[in-house]
């Protein structure tokens, strides 16, 4: 189980590097306001880190609630649905989809994923729940009321993030690329490419529908990126640094990865792989 969570670090670390450019261009007023599954900074058309800072909105964040979250979820997909947590965890052997308590963070049942599958994101259509995998070439569906598994597609490439715009299955690789696929055959419909102000920006892994826009975890930074699914154009960058206190850490944490949104009250909840706190979060646009 390490060693495929290294294997994933070590073969986008150069990308990683590179998107810091992409977040600091676009967030960079944001690092100063906030308490709290990339890309190269674009200068052919003259562009200066502070002109492109002040074009692209940066939102940091206040704290509304904190919830108890399982320190041994590696947390891959996160979906609010009727009052409970739907989740996806990762790791060859230790894979599961689970259905959490938001109060408590207690697991109410779950199904595993048996090897040699890296469950990845969820995302929940009607009756059904979605999960893909790593590198498996594997999505499998669930009914959610039993959670028994009901069928199974390919597809190529990898699998990080899952979504849904309540029509069709909304998925990322991990690359600027972000697909629609059909439900009933995951077939791809449509894609876009990911950009901020004609720069790519990669490493786009959990991803949840909000209010129109698709919300991406970038992997291994505390960004959020907010993108406009016509266009692939970042709409707005959400700056979580400093959001897992130093009380709140156990010292396994993993990366951020998890965003949901309960669109009948409106709240957002994001969370990290490993950490034993899950976030419920209002958004402050910087001033």
């Amino acid at each position: 189980m390490a060693i495929l969570s290294s294997m994933r670090r070590s073969r986008t670390a150069a990308a990683v590097i590179l998107f810091g450019t992409v977040a600091f261009v676009s967030t960079a007023g944001a690092f100063g306001a906030c308490g709290g599954d990339r890309g190269e900074a674009n200068t052919a058309n003259g562009d200066t880190t502070a002109a492109v800072a002040t074009r692209t909105p940066t939102y940091t964040y206040e704290v509304v609630q904190s919830y108890p979250h399982d320190p041994k979820a590696f947390t891959q997909g996160l979906v609010w649905h009727e009052g409970t947590l739907f989740e996806s965890t990762g790791q060859v052997g230790q894979s599961n989809i689970r259905e959490v308590a938001l109060a408590t963070g207690r697991v109410i049942r779950q199904q595993d994923l048996a090897p040699p599958h890296f469950g990845e994101g969820i995302a929940l259509l009607g009756s059904k729940l979605f999960q893909i995998t790593w590198t498996s070439g594997k999505a499998f569906v669930y009914d959610r009321a039993s959670f028994t598994r009901t069928g199974e597609f390919s597809y190529e490439g990898e699998g990080w993030g899952l979504t849904t715009d309540g029509t069709a299955i909304v998925m990322s690789n991990g690359t600027p690329t972000i697909v629609w696929r059909d439900p009933a055959t995951f077939a791809v419909q449509k894609s876009i490419t990911v950009t901020d102000h004609g720069t790519p920006v990669s490493q786009l892994n959990e991803l949840e529908w909000v209010k129109g826009e698709i919300w991406a975890n970038v992997w291994q930074s505390e960004q959020i990126a907010r993108i406009d699914p016509a266009t692939g154009h970042v709409t707005g960058w959400i700056d979580l640094a400093g959001i897992l206190p130093a009380m709140d850490k156990t010292g396994s944490e993993d990366v951020m990865n998890g965003i949901a949104y309960d669109a009948a009250r409106d709240r957002l909840f994001v969370t990290g792989k490993l950490w034993s706190r899950l976030y419920e979060i209002t958004l402050k646009q910087r001033s």
